[in-house]
């Protein structure tokens, strides 16, 4: 779905702001969404996602009690890409967090709530771990880089978005595989999803950055060992997780129950990895009731 489209579906009932945040690694594109205090929402790293394409379905919700804010994380959506170079020098999730502070100081974001999935959610951990005291509270969905497998890996759900923009190019057909590893009853998503998500990710500039990202992904080996700081992480913090999940499987969220000090978990049977879409008044029902426990 285009951001102009997305744009016309959310602001029927939420009115969206968009703004573009120089930073001194480069642009970060950012939709915010209601008043109050401030929730920092960062999308997953799979074809064509951003930060409003990934929530725009959860805002009516959350925004009644929360400035939300959805940055396009760096290589997706409206944000610059990063090159080889950068790649070479950091791993993408040390990209993403350098270049997320810097937009939040420019935006005068200092205290915030912050909730990540997958990709993002390895973002809003090294976050946590980075600057603690500017996180007042943490939701992670499945985050990467804050577990360690126990199964083969990669799993089917990184198969999948590895095989996305490699052989013969992106595809519908493509897209429907890897919704399907990414949900637990694809039949909810139908053949209008499918093409609208395709759709998104054929910007030339993401897929070259997808190809440097997937390269860069393989020589560390992954992602970050973020699990290994899982200690310093000092916000009260709910972990959310489909137990059907193929990409970022329950048992990872063991070692976070065992190392981060204020913790708790919620687990959706016959949920995938998406869970803001596949249990989606859940989702904002427990995010907001427990930010809004939160001193």
């Amino acid at each position: 779905m285009s951001t102009a489209e997305l744009d016309s579906a959310v602001t029927e009932s939420v009115a969206v702001r968009r703004r573009v945040v120089t930073t001194s690694r480069g642009d970060i594109s950012v939709a915010e969404a209601g008043d109050g205090p401030v929730l920092v929402m960062l999308h997953g790293g799979g074809p064509g996602a951003s930060g409003l394409s990934n929530y725009h379905q959860n805002l009516a919700a959350l925004t009644r009690r929360y400035r939300v804010v959805l940055p396009d994380q760096p290589g997706f959506g409206g944000s610059y890409r990063p090159t080889e170079a950068d790649l070479e020098a950091e791993s993408i999730t040390q990209i993403a967090v350098g270049a997320l502070f810097e937009t939040l100081d420019a935006l005068g974001i200092d205290r915030f709530h912050l909730l990540g999935n997958s990709l993002g959610g390895a973002a809003a951990i090294a976050m946590a771990q980075a600057q603690p005291r500017r996180v007042s509270g943490l939701v992670l969905m499945a985050p990467g880089g804050g577990w360690l497998p126990f199964g083969p890996t990669p799993t089917e759900g990184q198969k999948e978005m590895f095989r996305y923009y490699n052989g013969d190019g992106p595809s519908e057909k493509k897209m429907a595989n890897f919704i399907r590893t990414m949900v637990f009853d694809h039949k909810q998503f139908g053949a209008e999803v499918v093409k609208a998500r395709y759709e998104a990710s054929l910007d030339p500039s993401h897929i070259e950055f997808y190809h440097r990202y997937n390269a860069a992904f393989g020589k560390r080996h992954g992602m970050d060992p973020l699990w290994r700081d899982l200690h310093k992480i000092t916000a009260p913090t709910l972990l959310l997780w489909g137990r059907d999940d193929r990409t970022i499987t329950l048992e990872g969220s063991q070692m976070m129950l065992k190392q981060i000090r204020d913790v708790q978990l919620h687990v959706f049977g016959s949920c995938g990895h998406w869970v803001q879409l596949e249990r989606r008044r859940d989702f904002e029902r427990l995010v907001a009731d427990f930010l809004a426990e939160l001193p």
